[in-house]
């Protein structure tokens, strides 16, 4: 969340930068200012009545050493209407802070300076591409017709076992999809210094806090229920990314500076109940409510964050190019950005089949917004706790990937090119019906 300290004291800077989002959060801002305003006058009212209790603690026991009864009894009914008022106060107080914290918890990030000011994705600024656009002398199939003609994808099936938008991988496909999810964890962990682990699958509703997915992104989230136990529903979550429980793995805690900075990969299934709309572009492997995908995080010392931003663009980068897949990436516009995000760039691969860009990696920088949700610091070497940078990237995402390589390295014997990259995986250099 942002810093209450800085919507205060620059509050027009805020809603400026808030209005170019162009979400109307802005408007949230003066509701924000005045329910601050109202709690800090309550508190302080608290702390002068608490204070005038303890003047008056004090004072009946003078008054008893005294043996002046009858006016310490007089100052102990008055003290117990001050504390009725005291506990009325704290109540008061305990329901504003309540309603500030949830109004802070809908408020989105700020976008760093150096994002383009726009209002959708066509405002988008190109940073650069990667690969030329191959010629093919031969009808192109797209991955839907690919994955049914060699039998890498059972949609039908799938959608028998749990409805439209869960693929069934099988044969070949279910060892590309194993295949790319091995070399993406072994290049970033081999050459690009992460650290890999392998979290939970579901997550508490702080971690979708602490990450932003929650309250805004509620409505898209897969709840889990233990059994038949109504009261468990929405304990735990399906992740909807794994960035909901790597970057919560250090939440509450205080780092050493030289811990810094933290890089960890992560596989994992990624649940999303809203898939989009329905038509063309939910049709085969696009839009999923089920896919896969290999995660990077990062907590950065603040000064480092842009740093080490562009350089886990680069690690994304690093996939396509050894898979020989045309790339383009974009800086997201402020209307487009996350409602996390400072910064973020979007990674593109080029889908001859579809003829279409399809986003497979969106890496951002979200400063200290989801830091500060989950209460993660570091001791700086001043020796004062400090917020640190969060940073997340899908390094990358399946199955859009699945579909691009699929369909850029089809052949024209009806097989598909294996990359050099998965050759060794798949012990094998063709995909084929046979």
């Amino acid at each position: 969340m942002l810093d209450i300290k800085l919507i205060r004291e620059h509050s027009p800077r805020v809603k400026d930068s808030l209005a170019s989002r162009g979400a109307g959060d802005d408007l949230k801002v003066d509701e924000l200012l005045e329910l601050d305003a109202r709690r800090r006058s309550l508190l302080a009212e608290v702390e002068t009545s608490r204070a005038k209790r303890n003047q008056e603690s004090k004072a009946i026991g003078s008054l008893l050493k005294e043996k002046r009864h009858e006016e310490a009894e007089q100052l102990k009914r008055e003290m117990r209407s001050l504390g009725e008022k005291i506990a009325d106060l704290e109540a008061r107080l305990t329901g504003l802070k309540a309603t500030e914290d949830e109004l802070m918890l809908t408020i989105p990030n700020l976008p760093h300076e150096s994002v383009a000011r726009g209002a959708s994705t066509e405002d988008n600024p190109l940073i650069r591409e990667w690969g030329e656009q191959r010629s093919h002398d031969f009808p192109l199939e797209d991955h839907l017709t690919l994955c049914e003609r060699l039998k890498l994808v059972d949609f039908v099936r799938g959608a028998k076992l749990a409805g439209s938008g869960f693929p069934l991988y099988t044969g070949w496909g279910a060892r590309l999809e194993r295949a790319l999810i091995q070399y993406m964890l072994q290049l970033h962990t081999s050459e690009h210094r992460y650290v890999e682990v392998s979290p939970p699958f579901v997550v508490t509703r702080d971690c979708m806090e602490g990450v932003g997915q929650f309250p805004k992104f509620v409505d898209q989230a897969y709840a889990v229920q233990e059994g038949e136990d109504a009261e468990t529903l929405g304990k735990l979550w399906l992740v909807p990314t794994a960035e909901a429980p790597v970057a919560n793995i250090h939440r509450e805690e205080i780092l050493p500076y030289e811990a810094l900075p933290i890089r960890y990969c992560a596989y994992s299934p990624c649940f999303r109940a809203e898939a989009g709309a329905a038509g063309v572009g939910t049709r085969g492997m696009i839009r999923m409510h089920q896919f896969d995908k290999v995660e990077l995080i990062k907590v950065v010392a603040p000064e480092e964050s842009y740093e080490e931003l562009e350089s886990m663009v680069q690690d994304a980068e690093r996939v396509l190019k050894r898979l020989e897949l045309r790339y383009r990436v974009i800086m997201l516009c402020t209307g487009d950005l996350g409602f996390g995000s400072a910064k973020t760039y979007d990674i593109e691969v080029w889908a001859p089949g579809q003829g279409d860009w399809l986003e497979v990696s969106s890496c951002s920088n979200c400063e200290d917004f989801q830091a500060r949700r989950m209460a993660l610091r570091y001791k700086a070497p001043d020796k004062q706790n400090r917020f640190p940078h969060l940073l997340n990237g899908s390094g990358t995402a399946l199955a859009r990937l699945f579909v691009a390589l699929v369909e850029t390295h089809q052949q024209p014997d009806g097989s598909i090119l294996i990359p050099e990259a998965l050759r060794s995986s798949l012990q094998a250099d063709r995909l084929t019906s046979d």
